[in-house]
């Protein structure tokens, strides 16, 4: 999974780079819009939800969010920094 997504995140930084190319120095602007979009697309609807659901695999989401008992944890992990 690390390496597919790798690759993916080359394959769209490399997609954004031929985009900006063609719109640039190609001269081409309606194609190199096109690129840059489907590439911007590609890694908004594909490569996002693919990278955190392989980020967040086997973890805990109670753990990141605010709740009471967290809130209350970090107030006295304050509290007990300011008094050493």
């Amino acid at each position: 999974m690390k390496n597919t997504l790798r690759f993916l995140f080359f394959l769209i930084i490399l997609s954004l780079f031929t985009g900006f190319y063609i719109k640039n120095i190609v001269g081409n602007d309606i194609l190199g819009e096109k690129v840059i979009g489907s590439s911007v697309v590609f890694f908004v609807i594909i490569f996002l939800p693919v990278f955190l659901f392989h980020r967040w695999k086997g973890k805990d989401i109670r753990h990141y969010t605010l709740t009471k008992e967290n809130f209350e944890r970090m107030k006295n992990t304050n509290e007990i920094k300011k008094n050493n």
